[in-house]
């Protein structure tokens, strides 16, 4: 038999409770945080997969290490066009979009 606990919530009950439910200016400014966490976080993973440093990276991407930097963590905007380079040319990978509605 199970072992379940009431005190647990979900996430999207969690995110509701703390940030404001879906439709609220709140939460869409924190679920476009996110999704630019999670880019971040991805090209990060990605580069230390390929055993690549920020700067290795820059420089087959046509950028620098600061601007790598900022985006992994969260700190900068990203273009369209350099996110291609960064993800074709700097990890050699190819980019799919989904869109979500």
């Amino acid at each position: 038999m199970k072992n379940i606990k009431k005190d647990l919530t979900s996430l999207n009950d969690f995110i509701e409770q703390n940030v404001g439910p879906e439709g609220t200016i709140e939460r869409e400014e924190f679920e476009t945080e996110y999704d630019t966490f999670k880019l971040g976080v991805l090209i990060q993973q990605a580069r230390e997969r390929k055993g690549l440093t920020q700067q290795q990276l820059a420089e087959l991407a046509g950028t620098n290490k600061s601007y790598i930097s900022k985006l992994e963590h969260n700190l900068k905007d990203i273009r369209f066009s350099t996110l291609q380079r960064i993800i074709n040319e700097g990890l050699g990978g190819k980019m799919e979009i989904r869109l979500k509605f």
